[in-house]
């Protein structure tokens, strides 16, 4: 009776479900921050007071709100502290962003931990460390994250150096901890991670990672191994949603 009384409930959410709504103001939202590399960012600052408009409406036709509505709150909320920075940059501001940007320069050769049998959240960051952060990086799986080295450089665990903070997932915390949030090709990995790891806006790719990284954890039972393999998918996803065909 409680299954059923269950499924009833999830049945009557789903009919206000605003994930679509969401997934296309979250498109303009980076579409904007795009834009802001080469707008002025007096015009980017009035589309993002629409966009913030746009969502608090939303927001209010949201009855059953979920990592969704948080998840675009969250990047509606840096995009309009990049533009106070940029339009006011000699003032204090009231809010300031959750995560420190980094010099990437301060993290070359580094060890860097997290627990063994990665999974999406891991394993991309893993990836995204190894090519676009520290190069020389050298991994360490652990079983047991009291046995970490303290000069390691902890990740997707809690009290991690790097590690879930917000509504953002490790890999997003990477992006913006070392400024790469730019990047339209990181930021839709992240998109796919983000719902793979905690939900929210689904990615149209999302399924078929999740079943592909699925399979190769039970073929390659070894975490380095893993790494090396799972490193070619998103070296492939990020060529392709970079648009390079060379």
């Amino acid at each position: 009776m409680e299954s059923e009384s269950q499924e009833q409930q999830n049945q009557f959410e789903a009919l206000f479900d605003r994930s679509d709504d969401y997934a296309r103001l979250l498109e303009t939202l980076r579409q904007t921050a795009q834009a802001l590399e080469v707008e002025d960012g007096s015009r980017s600052q009035r589309q993002v007071l629409r966009l913030r408009k746009d969502f608090e409406i939303l927001a209010v036709l949201d009855f059953f709100p979920g990592e969704a509505r948080e998840q675009v709150a969250s990047v509606l909320e840096d995009l309009e502290h990049t533009i106070n920075e940029r339009l006011t940059p000699d003032e204090t501001h009231a809010v300031q962003r959750r995560i420190k940007l980094l010099q990437g320069s301060d993290y070359q050769g580094r060890i860097w931990a997290t627990r063994e049998r990665l999974w999406i959240d891991r394993l991309a960051s893993a990836w995204l460390i190894r090519r676009l952060i520290d190069p020389a990086a050298r991994f360490i799986w652990v079983k047991i994250l009291e046995d970490c080295p303290e000069e390691a450089l902890g990740f997707d665990f809690d009290g991690a150096a790097f590690t879930h903070t917000g509504v953002k997932v490790t890999f997003e915390v990477l992006l913006a901890s070392f400024g790469l949030t730019k990047d339209a090709a990181l930021n839709r990995i992240g998109a796919l991670v983000h719902f793979l790891d905690v939900g929210g806006i689904p990615a149209p790719e999302a399924a078929g990672l999740e079943t592909l990284i699925g399979g190769m954890r039970q073929r390659w039972l070894d975490d380095d191994e893993l790494l090396a393999e799972v490193e070619k998918i998103f070296d492939a996803f990020y060529q392709a949603f970079s648009g390079n065909d060379s």
